[in-house]
């Protein structure tokens, strides 16, 4: 039967018309006439072609993809109406690109590939800041002197590594913030247990943030951000306060301030039981 209901393509299958799914850790919602809307895609077969006991589920029962959860919205948007809307500022479009290639979606590959689309449907040719490290004023916006300065830059070989002295004209402040906890002893002890947590917050303008941090910077919870805007929603994908110190003292930056607070709390309603101290730090850097 199972072969039968394979050879019609997918007809018959049991799947649910409201469908679960766990995509890097990410939960969607969806209907099951939404992931087969693109015939010969990946979600297609998966759904169309396969029986549910064939798919990977995660541990309550959600069909599993070990795929980006974030950019996944942006691949369901489109399966819904096939039309490709994307925020005005979207740095993300070549990982994007990626996960259209990788869930066989050619016509969504096409569109990336082609003019960019922003949230009101126009089409431009407007390129995306996170395509470019660098573009130039037109030199009817600069002095004379800027004019130069531009020109002399922009014949700089494309190829070649970038210069220091370019990263420290870019003066500004990115100030570092970091939570932690720890367990001081009752009286008659004399040790402390320190327990750190690895979440490691960014502020400031998100340009800089970018230049500074790459890779590291984790952008989920503020991923639209422009690139002249500020923003307190990032974070560092760190283990260590000191990781953050030694990047931003590598690319010329000092810290100028620094501010803490903090609570205490009984780990229950007995005074001579362990004191539970939470702090918040933040590290104010500058460049100049």
């Amino acid at each position: 039967m199972a072969l039968a209901d394979t050879e019609r393509g997918g007809e018959g299958f049991p799947f649910p018309e409201i469908v679960e799914l766990n995509v890097g850790g990410q939960v969607y919602v969806t209907r099951h006439t939404t992931l087969v809307s693109v015939p010969d895609s990946l979600l297609w077969t998966m759904f169309g072609k396969k029986s549910p006991k064939e798919l990977a589920r995660d541990g309550k029962g959600r069909f599993f993809l070990d795929r980006d959860g974030f950019l996944f919205r942006y691949v369901l948007d489109y399966l819904r109406d096939l039309t490709l809307v994307l925020p005005d500022y979207f740095p993300e479009k070549s990982r994007l690109q990626r996960e259209a290639d990788f869930f066989q979606l050619r016509d969504l590959s096409k569109l990336l590939l082609g003019p960019r689309i922003s949230k009101d449907n126009s089409i431009g040719e407007e390129i995306c800041p996170s395509d470019t490290e660098d573009v130039a004023p037109p030199p009817c916006a600069l002095g004379a002197t800027d004019t130069l300065r531009t020109a002399s830059a922009v014949a700089l070989p494309s190829s070649g590594p970038r210069s220091p002295s370019l990263d420290s004209r870019k003066s500004g402040y990115i100030t570092v913030g970091y939570r932690g906890s720890y367990t001081i002893g009752r009286d008659i002890q004399t040790d402390a247990k320190f327990r750190r947590v690895a979440r490691i917050t960014v502020c400031g303008k998100t340009s800089l943030a970018k230049e500074v941090f790459g890779e590291t910077l984790n952008e989920s919870r503020d991923p639209d951000r422009p690139p002249e805007r500020y923003t307190s929603r990032y974070y560092l994908k760190y283990n260590f306060l000191e990781q953050a110190f030694d990047r931003l003292t590598e690319v010329g930056f000092h810290m100028v301030a620094c501010s803490s607070t903090g609570t205490c709390a009984y780990t229950s309603n007995d005074p001579n039981e362990d004191k539970i101290w939470t702090s918040y730090t933040e590290y104010v850097f500058c460049r100049e």
